[in-house]
């Protein structure tokens, strides 16, 4: 059978695998639950696992019958802080926890993909490492377990990385997208506090104010990235949090703001670092405020290698058929800790779109929203492709 066949007569396994983790979501670092039904599927595969020391990571390493390098195929676990409306009937059990980014289907397509490769062990001329990953959505998983080894759990450094994220919106269901160069952005993180000297509202001229002051940052931060970046190495920022004062007629001491900053390039992401600061000091000065600014590092840029992409691209068409795969014409502004395995081995990340048959893509609620669907009949599909990957990577040694 084509790896197609074997993984749509695993689809109903997968499926109901999904199922239960979508049932019980866990956040974090810490999936024990998770975890347990990782190792469960795994069991009687032959594989080499390790568990994480830092997080409930899953390692596990499948040895071809033939001598040859390693890859690697990489799925995250963890769920959102989201309390889902989705109304289905494995909708989560856990008030305020789900699974609203598809990770879900991640762990199960990466279970199925290494059941069809433990069938073809002897056709494999290398490794495969299996990285289930906690962590994602915050806490920076990819990090710690590269930490704890998993890029040489094999015996070696391995060779290529690939991962594949489904979207419940956007693009149609069983769609793979995917682009050379930076597919996802870096996200990082702005906070500015602007100190001033409180006083009553009535008499703005005994105090200083910090309200007009963090206004006119926020307004100015929104410029400079119109004017100081390149429209075609974009970046966003995005303030979510403002906070001063606590009634209307008293002046505070001090108002803050945090804010969300997506960039797509190293040399952008360094930019926007230094001038996002300068321009809050530069407010602060004028109106005679002291101010703390701290640009935070989050997720760098997830990039894919232009080869493997091109392989990627060429994998999908050779596993799933003709016409499944697109181009993405940019990046999304999105991010991924799986850009942190990419600055380290050459590697490609692709969409899969999971949207329900009976829905249209371009209406659909989005990943993370509190009533998005994912359809689970694409999860077979996802373990064919992430396999076919893993085979092909190997057969050019």
């Amino acid at each position: 059978m084509t790896l197609a066949e074997s993984a749509a007569a695993l689809q109903p396994e997968l499926a109901a695998l999904r199922r239960e983790i979508h049932r019980e979501p866990e956040i974090g670092l810490h999936l024990p639950a998770t975890q347990a039904r990782v190792l469960k599927a795994l069991d009687g595969l032959g594989l080499e696992v390790t568990l994480g020391q830092q997080l409930s990571s899953v390692t596990a390493v499948l040895r071809g019958d033939r001598p040859g390098p390693a890859v690697l195929l990489r799925a995250d676990m963890d769920a959102l802080p989201v309390q889902e409306t989705s109304g289905l009937p494995y909708a989560s059990t856990v008030p305020g926890a789900m699974h609203a980014c598809g990770h879900d289907l991640h762990v199960a397509a990466l279970v199925g993909a290494a059941r069809l490769l433990a069938e073809r062990k002897a056709e494999l001329a290398g490794s495969v490492v299996f990285m289930f990953q906690p962590g994602e959505e915050g806490g920076g998983g990819a990090q710690i377990m590269i930490d704890e080894g998993v890029l040489d759990a094999a015996g070696e450094r391995v060779v290529a990385a690939y991962a594949l994220h489904v979207g419940s919106a956007l693009l149609p269901q069983g769609w793979v997208a995917g682009r050379p160069g930076p597919i996802m952005a870096a996200a990082d993180s702005l906070r500015v506090t602007f100190n001033g000297r409180g006083g009553h509202g009535s008499s703005p001229q005994l105090a200083l104010d910090p309200v007009p002051a963090i206004c006119e940052a926020v307004l100015a931060l929104q410029t400079m990235v119109t004017r100081r970046f390149d429209a075609f190495d974009p970046v966003v920022l995005t303030v979510g949090t403002l906070h001063a004062g606590t009634v209307e007629n008293v002046i505070p001491q001090s108002a803050s703001f945090a804010a969300t900053v997506r960039s797509f390039s190293p040399q952008s992401r360094a930019v926007v670092a230094e001038e996002s600061v300068r321009v809050v000091r530069g407010v602060a000065a004028t109106h005679g405020l002291a101010v703390d600014a701290e640009f935070e590092y989050g997720y760098p840029v997830t990039v894919n290698d232009a080869a493997e992409s091109a392989f990627a691209a060429g994998t999908v068409e050779q596993v799933l058929g003709e016409g499944r795969y697109v181009e993405m014409p940019h990046a999304i502004a999105g991010s991924e800790d799986f850009g942190v395995l990419g600055a380290l081995v050459p590697s490609a990340y692709v969409m899969l779109g999971a949207c329900p048959a009976d829905r249209d893509p371009f209406t659909a609620a989005f990943n993370h929203a509190p009533e998005a669907l994912f359809d689970d009949a694409v999860v077979g599909d996802g373990a064919a492709l992430l396999a076919g990957l893993a085979i092909g990577r190997l057969a050019r040694g």
